[in-house]
């Protein structure tokens, strides 16, 4: 049965004696006991420490189950209950953030009455809206800085017992088929590769190659076909084994998209434009169709073994990749593309990090004159930098907050950690401020904002007119950005 959570969302696991499907967080005395039996998979270890994709706590007499900044779905209790998180960003911890920040300089009783509001209302259902976060991935896989940093945000554990879902459930498909479909494209655009490869063939009156006698033997001797000689030999051209394996990938992604009614259906790309994100898939498989018409899709997965990757064809890795993953999402039957009833692995998406990237992409489109002073993750010491932009005149230090914070002492604590980056030396050697002792460096906080412009370019150039200096600090700045979300 289905735990349904969103981001950053608690609920508590009561003990009753009869189990009611409208009350999934209630569970019978067997199920409650056993909460404890599986330990939380690590999502990823950050400095030494282990990051967990949701927490459950004991009380005395109920469990608090509490998810983290991350999408997806794995087992509590395996075979019984499983937990799936949704992404949902909540309304009510953005105002409060925004609060917080816009009056750090008020009494600090007046800003703890604002994180008890806030912690009251980010309780609410209605507050919760849900990120298109298909719409981002589809963002980030259009560059190639961003693209190749997309396996960091997923992790999936193919070794444990599949959970078996819904369709509309299943935020895993959908993650992997788009970001499969924008290498592709990638690929195609760039010219696909050339390879040497073997040919089987029965020819007539030349023998090429070697004779593979025992099929010869078999199509020929045995049928006195006295002027044909089953040879082997190599070729050079696109009818090669990777070509062959994305052939077959790309067979499951466009029936899996043709086949879609949830997912790619829901919204439009933006004010910009009235296309629709199926109707954008269907173009890049259209686009992508031509180039496999005359490659074969019969392939055996083992043939993938002793591929050695071409560094001038670098996308070909990550299409493999996300490849493998796709055959094994649909065990290897096209079939399954269209079940309404499917299983998958347990899985988490880290959004944090794809709101990192998500806004890196940003600037990276809008400012294509700058993109060789935009750095990300600036790493010295330990610290690591989320964005650090080094264009003479447009120095600053950048800080993404995804997980934002309602409580005026953990909002100054972000702040400060921001400002603590600006003061590094190899960051101010970096921008060309180690012999300028006075020089400040401007300290960027960017965070989601629902009422920000959809579409926006954000150029430098916007972004210093229109970020907003926190009053209790000198040169920190704030800037909101929109999120795609679905309505």
């Amino acid at each position: 049965m289905k735990l349904l959570l969103s981001e950053h969302h608690t609920r508590q696991i009561t003990l009753v004696t009869e189990i009611k499907k409208e009350k999934p967080f209630a569970f019978t005395e067997d199920l409650f006991n056993n909460l404890d039996s599986k330990p939380i998979s690590v999502f990823k270890k950050d400095r030494g420490r282990d990051l967990f994709p949701f927490h459950l706590r004991k009380n005395d007499q109920y469990y608090e189950i509490l998810a983290n900044y991350y999408v997806g779905i794995d087992w509590l209790i395996p075979g019984k209950k499983f937990v799936q998180v949704e992404p949902k960003i909540n309304s009510a911890v953005i105002a409060a953030f925004t609060k917080q920040t816009d009056s750090l300089e008020v009494e600090s009783i007046a800003l703890d009455e604002i994180g008890k509001n806030a912690k009251h209302e980010a309780s609410l259902e209605e507050n919760l809206i849900e990120i298109d976060y298909l719409r981002i991935l589809l963002e980030l896989s259009t560059t190639p800085k961003t693209s190749n940093k997309i396996a960091d945000i997923l992790k999936i554990d193919w070794n444990a017992e599949q959970i078996p879902v819904e369709q509309k459930d299943d935020r895993l498909t959908p993650f992997l088929v788009v970001q499969f479909l924008q290498i592709l494209k990638t690929i195609v655009r760039k010219g696909l590769k050339k390879s040497y490869y073997k040919v089987q063939e029965n020819l007539t009156n030349k023998v090429k190659g070697k004779i593979l006698v025992g099929q010869h033997i078999k199509q020929n001797v045995f049928k006195n076909r006295l002027t044909k000689t089953y040879c082997e030999y190599q070729e050079f051209g696109f009818d090669h084994v990777e070509n062959r394996f994305l052939k077959k990938v790309f067979g499951f992604a466009v029936n899996y998209v043709q086949n879609d009614k949830v997912f790619f259906t829901h919204c439009e790309m933006g004010k910009k434009s009235k296309t629709t994100f199926k109707e954008e898939l269907l173009e890049i498989i259209n686009y992508c169709r031509p180039a496999f018409e005359h490659i074969s899709g019969n392939i055996k997965e083992q043939e993938l073994k002793n591929i050695k990757h071409n560094p001038f064809f670098k996308e070909y890795r990550n299409a493999i990749k996300i490849g493998g993953y796709i055959l094994k999402k649909f065990s290897y039957n096209i079939s399954n593309t269209v079940e309404t009833k499917i299983t998958t692995p347990p899985f988490w998406i880290d959004m944090p990090i794809l709101f990192e990237l998500y806004f890196y992409n940003q600037l990276l489109k809008s400012n294509s004159q700058y993109c060789k002073n935009i750095n990300y993750q600036f790493s010295t010491y330990g610290n690591s930098l989320d964005i650090l932009i080094s264009e003479p005149g447009f120095e600053m230090v950048i800080d993404t907050k995804y997980k934002l914070k309602y409580q005026s002492s953990e909002v100054h604590e972000d702040i400060r950690q921001v400002s603590g980056y600006a003061r590094l030396n190899r960051v101010r050697k970096e921008l060309g401020f180690e012999n300028e002792e006075h020089k400040v460096i401007d300290c960027l906080i960017v965070y989601p904002d629902l009422e920000a412009p959809q579409d926006q370019d954000y150029t430098i150039e916007y972004i210093r007119e229109n970020r907003q200096e926190l009053s209790a600090y000198h040169k920190v700045y704030k800037l909101g950005i929109a999120l795609p979300i679905i309505s």
